[in-house]
């Protein structure tokens, strides 16, 4: 089980990993790894125009890390009204989204929803019962027949 610390750590090796770092001073300057990121994508709004984007994300967890990804890089987040709450629109050069965002943000969620799910399940086990398992799956019961 890693600690909140540690996830903190892996998050932002993984941030690095996507900027393009490749010397060891490199990765260790978050900054440089942010600027790299916004730099690539400036470059990408010059050569591919942002086109709206319609992001469906399956839970809350993974919406507010997707949000803090767009703004992290200058990116605007926004939903119209009576859209889904987990649903996230954003205007990105299609480039972009493919090559980093995406790719990145999955790796960051996969991450994430690990270490959400060792909490969850620690806790469960410790203060409600220790068998957290999921339910069994069994046959329906066949219907009663309406003959009479």
């Amino acid at each position: 089980m890693i600690d909140e610390q540690q996830l903190i750590q892996k998050l932002q090796r993984i941030e690095r990993l996507h900027s393009g770092a490749t010397t060891p001073g490199e990765k260790e300057a978050s900054a440089q790894a942010i600027d790299r990121i916004r730099q690539r994508l400036e470059a990408a709004r010059q050569a591919d125009p942002p086109v709206e984007y319609r992001f469906t994300l399956s839970d809350m967890w993974s919406r507010k890390l997707f949000v803090a990804l767009l703004r992290r890089y200058g990116i605007e987040p926004y939903r119209y009204y009576r859209q889904r709450y987990t649903t996230v629109m954003a205007k990105v050069p299609r480039s972009f989204v493919d090559e980093t965002l995406w790719p990145e943000f999955e790796e960051l969620d996969q991450t994430l929803r690990s270490y959400l799910e060792e909490v969850t399940n620690r806790v469960v086990s410790e203060s409600v019962f220790a068998d957290s398992s999921e339910a069994a799956v069994v046959e329906e019961p066949k219907s009663l027949s309406s003959g009479g």
